[in-house]
């Protein structure tokens, strides 16, 4: 084999293997900094799930300044957040169909836009730090309004939370959350599951 390709297969070797050992530093130091995170909720064969990645707040100013009104936010760090049901549910009373979704969020000042996303996406954000997210794949968009909480939230948390006939996912941070009611969607009255 000629010495010079023998040489550039090498450099190319090392140069691929430094790629990825780069790759794997940057993934871990970002994933310490916002750590992943898997909640679920299950009731009467109604499974939900969310993935999501938890920043802290560092002294910081969240809504209105990290995380700026009236943008399209990933709904955490990292990776898009996603939201994942196994059966057809009512999400504040509109209908969101079983499967997967990504979760992306629009805060405002005294409320949030909500858009459940077919679509999946490599990353949260683009290389110019714009949401990933294209609308034309919104299933779902609601908007619901901020509730203050009294103690400052230091991590982004994403629960869920019994409400009587209701399960809420509950998004809060720093002294902001805000409640999505969710239940199953009932079979239409007359209609056999046989």
């Amino acid at each position: 084999m000629n010495k010079n390709l023998k040489l550039i297969l090498k450099i190319g070797g090392i140069l691929a293997l430094l790629g990825l050992i780069v790759m794997f530093i940057l993934r871990y130091t970002t994933k310490a900094h916002s750590p992943e995170e898997i909640i679920t909720y299950e009731q009467d064969g109604l499974k939900l799930e969310v993935f999501y990645n938890r920043p802290y707040k560092k002294d910081r100013r969240i809504f209105g300044n990290l995380v700026p009104y009236n943008e399209v936010w990933r709904t955490g760090a990292n990776e898009a957040t996603t939201f994942e049901t196994n059966q057809d549910i009512l999400v504040d009373g509109s209908l969101l169909e079983a499967g997967k979704y990504t979760l992306w969020t629009i805060p405002m000042e005294n409320s949030w836009k909500i858009m459940f996303n077919s679509k999946m996406y490599p990353w949260g954000i683009n290389m110019n730090e714009e949401a990933y997210r294209d609308p034309q794949f919104d299933s779902l968009v609601l908007e619901r309004p901020v509730e203050e909480i009294n103690k400052e939230l230091e991590q982004f948390t994403i629960f869920f939370e019994e409400n009587g006939e209701f399960v809420n996912m509950v998004l809060a941070w720093d002294d902001t959350s805000i409640r999505i009611p969710i239940k199953e969607e009932e079979a239409p009255v007359g209609t056999s599951s046989i």
